[in-house]
């Protein structure tokens, strides 16, 4: 049996909400050990100038508990 955590991130980026993602993961499991996974909870980009300057991803990462 196992016992797993959940903590809340955001994470941006200026590239897309795919990278974005991909930079949370991956600076999460520097931290964190045994990351199974992450549910998008929400996706927001800024608009700067009529254009958009970067794209927001909130979401919850679930990692397993050493023993």
């Amino acid at each position: 049996m196992s016992v797993a955590r959940v903590t809340e991130i955001t994470s941006s980026s200026n590239k897309s909400f795919q990278d974005a993602i991909e930079v949370g993961i991956a600076r999460a499991a520097k931290t964190l050990k045994n990351v199974e996974g992450a549910w998008i909870q929400d996706q927001k980009v800024v608009v700067e100038d009529g254009k958009i300057s970067a794209y927001l991803v909130n979401m919850k990462v679930t990692f397993i508990l050493a023993e």
